[in-house]
């Protein structure tokens, strides 16, 4: 006990807790439909003034209480492979790699230099993984998102830290520049569109038998969107749990149904021996496919060297070959508009924003992670990019957090 009482202090696992859920608390209240945008901004100020100001063992342990409340979710999918005794070793690794993550980011002692290695932060994405954007806690506050926001903000709160006198209080003046209270005009639609929301449990999802059922849905679904006159309908991630260039009978009926409505929908594609993710959408008779550019990382493909990556896949995924990427976004025009393609994770990545694109169309199946905040996470994340960017995006999602979301 005395040893333990060396290493760190009951004071300092409080510290650690209270950076932590003051880090991590606007997630649960989005995910149970609480808006506040008073808290949300005083907790996100003082969660930084705290990682500024606390030391290196506490910033240790709160990195590890971060990565659990915002990443204990990421280990379900192993459920689905039969290896649900992975769930807490998962979430445990994730609590590791960010405690390492916040431990180096303490390193500098001086407010100036953590403030410093703060924003730093926000630029860093262990394993292609960009999940833990820090200025996430601002999305829905009385604070801007924008990385010179978020800088005037460490800025102020390490001068806070750093002067010792009540002159501390003028450092206080720089947050005036950033905080934000401008909300976007809501834009108009171009026409009538419906984005389908599923609720097809994932171990249902790829098993055959319910095959035909789905497909029944699926149609069901877009002859729906007929009657309601939508001129596009939006299906899933996967809303075709199969190969759907494979099936020729499917890709007719769909071309026949496109005469009457837009069609976009998300499957799967083979293609040369390799396997992508794809969106397709059919109009006027025509099919086009959208492969996906961004992968998710230790989901579609292994982000280590081939020689680690190849006994991963055979331990985890029964030697499945990763999942092909596109070398570029795809765009596609619907009536004379343009919508740029995404699916699912790629909706949460700047790299597909950056053309600033007007619409996007995003397509997800959360139904690996369920129940859980990875939905919440997800949305908060394309509300960030929606906001930075000025785009609409239009999500449809199997299990939940579809729907469209505004600048």
């Amino acid at each position: 006990m005395n040893k333990l009482k060396t290493f760190f202090s009951l004071s300092e696992l409080k510290i650690a807790f209270c950076i932590s859920f003051s880090f991590s608390l606007f997630i649960y209240l989005f995910h149970f439909e609480f808006e506040f945008y008073l808290l949300n901004t005083i907790l996100g100020l003082y969660a930084f003034y705290l990682l500024i100001l606390s030391n290196r063992k506490t910033l240790l342990f709160a990195g590890f209480f971060i990565g659990i409340f915002w990443f204990y979710w990421i280990g379900f999918s192993f459920i689905y492979y039969d290896l649900a005794w992975v769930v807490p070793l998962n979430a445990l690794g994730f609590a590791l790699i960010y405690a390492l993550i916040f431990w180096i980011v303490s390193w500098p002692r001086h407010p100036i230099l953590r403030g410093g290695m703060l924003f730093l932060l926000s630029f860093f994405e262990p394993f292609d993984y960009n999940w833990l954007q820090p200025e996430l806690l601002f999305v829905h506050s009385y604070i801007g998102i924008e990385k010179w926001q978020y800088l005037l903000v460490l800025i102020s709160l390490s001068l806070f830290v750093f002067i010792k006198d009540k002159k501390r209080f003028f450092a206080l003046a720089l947050l005036l520049p950033a905080l934000s209270f401008n909300a976007h005009e809501k834009q108009e639609l171009p026409f009538n569109i419906k984005l389908v929301q599923t609720d097809l449990k994932q171990d249902l999802k790829w098993n055959r038998f319910y095959t035909p059922q789905i497909i029944k849905d699926n149609f069901k679904a877009i002859h729906t969107a007929m009657e309601n006159n939508a001129t596009l309908v939006i299906l899933p991630e996967s809303a075709f749990p199969l190969f759907l260039n494979k099936q020729e009978g499917l890709i007719q009926e769909l071309k026949h149904q496109s005469h009457r409505i837009s069609i976009v929908t998300g499957s799967l594609l083979s293609e040369n021996g390799h396997n992508f993710n794809a969106t397709y959408f059919f109009q006027d008779g025509q099919m086009n496919i959208a492969k996906k550019m961004i992968l998710v990382p230790f989901g579609e493909y292994i982000p280590l060297p081939s020689f680690l990556a190849k006994p991963i896949n055979k331990a985890i995924f029964g030697g499945a070959v990763d999942y092909l990427s596109a070398s570029k976004p795809t765009y596609f025009e619907i009536k004379g508009t343009q919508f740029k393609n995404a699916i699912c994770y790629e909706a949460t990545c700047h790299e597909l924003f950056e053309d600033k694109p007007a619409l996007m169309i995003a397509t997800s199946n959360n139904a690996w992670f369920m129940p859980s905040i990875e939905p919440s996470i997800q949305r908060l994340l394309m509300q960030f990019y929606a906001t930075k960017n000025n785009t609409i995006i239009l999500h449809s999602a199997n299990a939940a957090g579809g729907g469209i979301i505004y600048p």
